[in-house]
């Protein structure tokens, strides 16, 4: 039976949806069967991210209006086997899609798949508490900045009336800033978050919708390599976190600060 886990945060922009499609990959490459669906309807982009537009038949709007099954609706992703996306949608009445309608949908798939990833919209609107009510697990995306902090310690307090198992992600940290003390590390971001921490993701020049999830097997970026972590806690039940100021310590790593400085 899958583990059904909505990828949500505070606010916009922190990367919650390029979060659920890398750790969606990285969950597959591990062997797992994996559904990320897109839950963000009217503003719907995981498809977008994970190249899979062009492809598109149905969508969760005929799922749940009966014009086809779950299964039809699923697109295999390009790169890694047993990863599908079960498409938003762009069009329609969105009000016509519940909580429970969410739950219906993931019902179904259930039986079949080990973890189904909900890509949460933004904020602590109508969307926000249709996706989480579907869920039975939370993560919790923000970044070190101020703003994301506490708009995702606001959500965190939602989750907890939820009941919802909640684990924090950290993404975008510069571990040349944490060092100079210019950016929050880890370790202070969950003092005041207060949940437990179960992935950090650095900031990664190389990330992007192409190669964040390093595609082509032929290098492994420090994003890479954070995103496998966060999936071997998720499977395991670990708690292994990137250190993102490694690289930045000793003698080479105060010249890498310098030069990162001077970029």
């Amino acid at each position: 039976m899958a583990r059904v886990i909505v990828v949500t945060s505070g606010k916009g922009g922190v990367g919650k949806t390029t979060v659920t499609a890398g750790l969606g990959r990285a969950l597959a490459r591990k062997g797992k069967r994996v559904v990320l669906m897109d839950a963000d309807l009217g503003l719907n982009n995981l498809d977008v991210v994970m190249e899979a537009e062009r492809r598109i038949v149905y969508d969760i709007s005929d799922v749940v209006e009966n014009r086809c099954r779950a299964r039809q609706a699923l697109v295999e992703d390009l790169y890694v086997a047993g990863l599908y996306i079960l498409p938003g949608t762009s069009y329609g009445d969105e009000r016509k899609i519940g909580g429970q309608s969410l739950r219906a949908v993931i019902h179904s798939l259930a039986p079949t798949f080990d973890f189904i990833l909900i890509d949460c919209p933004a904020g602590i609107e109508t969307g926000f508490h249709r996706a989480v009510a579907a869920a039975d697990e939370a993560l919790l995306v923000t970044t070190p900045h101020v703003s994301a902090l506490r708009d995702a310690d606001k959500v965190a307090a939602i989750l907890k009336s939820y009941a919802l198992k909640t684990n924090l992600v950290i993404n975008r940290v510069r571990g040349d800033m944490v060092i100079d003390q210019q950016q929050l590390s880890p370790a202070d971001i969950v003092r005041l978050i207060k949940i437990p921490p179960v992935g950090v993701l650095p900031e990664d020049d190389t990330v992007n919708v192409y190669n964040m999830f390093d595609v082509d097997g032929k290098r492994r970026s420090d994003g890479a390599v954070a995103m496998c972590m966060l999936a071997d806690n998720l499977i395991n039940g670990s708690w292994a976190l990137f250190d993102a100021t490694k690289k930045y310590k000793g003698f080479f790593g105060g010249i890498k600060r310098s030069l990162k400085k001077l970029v």
